[in-house]
């Protein structure tokens, strides 16, 4: 379970957008959402990355954190390259990722994943019900955002949602 060298999680720069799609391309359609590059662009600065520490430039695991509500946020498209998997670097940008929640007042954390077992070991649970007021509830039905979709389990995301679970923590 070590990383090895040290490596640097910071936060993603539009030179880095290559590198991230094509880290989670084999993930997108199985375990990830897949994303258009604009997606990426237009999520740029949610986005912290790892980077090699042997090879400068490559990207070996990233992971955004996208604010939903006044106290809410979901961490979205956490990837770790193959060769590093296993190692804590997915422990380790989730961690930055719940620090950057800190930072902007946030206390709870969503996330739709088929890593149960992951998240539970970093503090999350399966949501039962319902994990929004009635008030925002409503509110957060104006949104466009699938993940805010799926955060409220709303049946038009059921198809696209299968297999994964609904986690919530609370910092």
């Amino acid at each position: 379970m070590t990383l090895g060298p040290k490596i640097e999680v910071r936060r993603a720069r539009v030179g880095d957008v290559r590198s991230l799609r094509e880290l989670v391309r084999p993930l997108a359609g199985n375990t990830l959402t897949p994303k258009d590059a604009v997606a990426y662009y237009e999520a740029l600065q949610q986005f912290l990355v790892a980077e090699d520490p042997d090879v400068p430039g490559r990207i070996i695991g990233c992971g955004a954190l996208h604010v939903m509500w006044e106290d809410l946020a979901e961490v979205r498209t956490l990837a770790v390259h193959p060769d590093f998997a296993r190692r804590g670097l997915g422990g380790l940008l989730l961690e930055a990722l719940l620090d950057d929640a800190r930072a902007l007042g946030l206390h709870r954390i969503f996330c739709l994943t088929f890593e149960v077992d992951f998240f539970t070991r970093h503090g999350f649970s399966i949501i039962e019900g319902q994990a929004a007021e009635p008030e925002v509830y409503s509110e957060l039905l104006r949104s466009y955002d699938e993940g805010v979709a799926e955060f409220l389990d709303l049946e038009r995301v059921k198809p696209n949602t299968l297999g994964n679970t609904r986690m919530l923590r609370t910092l």
